[in-house]
């Protein structure tokens, strides 16, 4: 993985000048800037039906669909353009952060919490309904954002609590770009290391001018995309052109368990264990959440535990998903495994901690036939969205009359793509446990696999059955 790549997207001609321009991140900041500003106000003031407000319909079927498209087709290009940085930019210049991150919570284990609860509201407050809930959610991000960074050094919201930032980072794994050293020769005689400590002035060695990697990503011990932003600090702050954003092969960093900077390996990190194991069967229960069986199971232990609490009833359904389904699963393949492979039982929720990664291309095949369900269903919905927001907002009809005709495709039209895209995602996961077989038991590869493919096929016929129901009509799924 350290040699040079076959591809530069940087030296592209129209695309690679953009990248390299010191504004380019800038500028992607500002429109999404713009458009946070508009979802904001119509959520907060437009009508508060779901299917007919900017709020609700740009983030829950156009936000989350074009994020996942980003990441399967580029990369993790809206941290690229994330605003809430742009914000926190801003608020720098006015006061310096001067605190260290703690090195107790230098963990995911904060940012994962922090994922299950959105996820959980998200279900709970049926937030897809809600325009002006997600107007103050939007809101809430941005000032979490700022007054973290405010007070912490580096980019500590993005790497450590961010729960959008830790499900791209997931996802980012099976991206077919990544930034990487040119020639790692040049690196090895670098000195000044720009890249990580920012590119200074000479003549005033605090000032800098251009900033290094805030996630303390040192490129030439870099692996892959976790933790990477895609920022591109370091490709500005580089002053020997030697950063590539580079073709790879999609999800192979998942096999690798040398030691990589900022991260260290893999195998020793459990927070990014039980984060692979939330993104996939957070994605699985996403999905289940939407469809008629899912409430048809919430009346059901409603029913019998005696309670009106919605709230029991999911928690009892995220537990049963996110906790006790990948118990059993994993670690019966996990002491499968071991067993077929001569190893100790003991050695099976060690196992299975190796394997996890394997999961996420079907865990990321999951999101994306789900997200790219309500993106198909509703691409041209942003069209009379964004004209009835004019109305609302300006009061006029700055971009003419909404045309509510404009939905997208019919919703059978898209089920054949949703599981082709499940098939390919468990090929994928299937080939990334083989590669991590020969890893750790060269002489019982295929032996060891096959626990794992049995995991794989069970969760993508699961998968397949529920994007198959019907889906609840609520909030924005009546608009699908």
């Amino acid at each position: 993985m350290s040699e040079g790549p076959p591809t530069d997207v940087l030296r592209w001609p129209v695309i690679g000048p953009f990248l390299r321009w010191p504004h380019a991140r800038t500028s992607l900041q500002l429109v999404l800037l713009c458009v946070a500003a508009v979802l904001v106000l119509h959520g907060l003031f437009g009508p508060q039906v779901a299917p007919a407000n900017a709020s609700t319909v740009l983030s829950w079927v156009h936000y989350r669909g074009l994020l996942v498209v980003a990441l399967v087709a580029a990369g993790n290009f809206f941290c690229t353009g994330c605003p809430f940085v742009l914000v926190r930019d801003a608020g720098r210049r006015l006061r310096a952060p001067s605190l260290r991150w703690p090195r107790s919570l230098r963990r995911k284990w904060i940012g994962i919490a922090l994922v299950v609860a959105v996820l959980f509201a998200y279900e709970l407050y049926d937030l897809w309904a809600l325009p002006r809930a997600t107007a103050w959610l939007v809101l809430g991000y941005f000032a979490a954002a700022l007054v973290v960074d405010l007070l912490f050094a580096g980019a500590t919201f993005c790497k450590y609590l961010c729960p959008i930032g830790q499900f791209s980072f997931a996802g980012s794994t099976v991206s077919p770009l990544e930034l990487r050293v040119l020639q790692p020769e040049t690196c090895r005689s670098c000195r000044t290391v720009d890249c990580i400590r920012g590119r200074r002035d000479p003549a005033a060695p605090r000032s800098v001018l251009q900033r290094g990697c805030e996630l303390a990503l040192f490129l030439p011990s870099k692996v892959g995309n976790l933790d990477c932003t895609f920022c591109l600090d370091c490709v500005h702050a580089c002053p020997h052109d030697n950063i590539a954003l580079a073709a790879r092969t999609p999800g192979l960093e998942l096999t690798d368990n040398g030691r990589r900077s900022g991260i260290g390996r893999l195998s020793r990190r459990p927070d990014i264990a039980v984060l692979f194991v939330v993104f996939v069967f957070g994605g699985v229960l996403n999905a289940f959440g939407m469809s008629a069986p899912a409430h048809a199971f919430e009346h059901f232990v409603a029913h019998s535990l005696g309670t009106t609490s919605g709230a029991l009833s999911l928690a009892i359904l995220f537990v049963t998903v996110l906790v006790v389904a990948p118990v059993l699963l994993l670690g019966s393949a996990g002491a499968a495994t071991a067993w077929l492979t001569g190893g100790s039982l003991l050695s099976s929720v060690r196992t299975a901690a190796s394997y996890a990664p394997a999961l996420v291309p079907l865990g990321f095949g999951v999101w994306l036939s789900h997200y790219g369900f309500h993106l198909l269903t509703g691409a041209l919905t942003v069209v009379p969205v964004i004209q009835s927001a004019a109305i609302d907002l300006l009061g006029r009809a700055a971009l003419g009359a909404p045309i509510w005709s404009w939905t997208g495709m019919q919703p059978g039209s898209v089920f054949p793509i949703e599981v082709g895209v499940i098939l390919m995602s468990a090929i994928g996961s299937l080939a990334v446990a083989y590669l991590i077989s020969q890893r750790d038991h060269a002489d019982h590869a295929w032996r060891a696999t096959v626990p794992w493919a049995a995991v794989t096929l069970a969760l993508a016929i699961a998968a397949v059955w529920i994007l198959s129901q019907p889906m609840q009509m609520r909030g924005l799924g009546a608009m699908a």
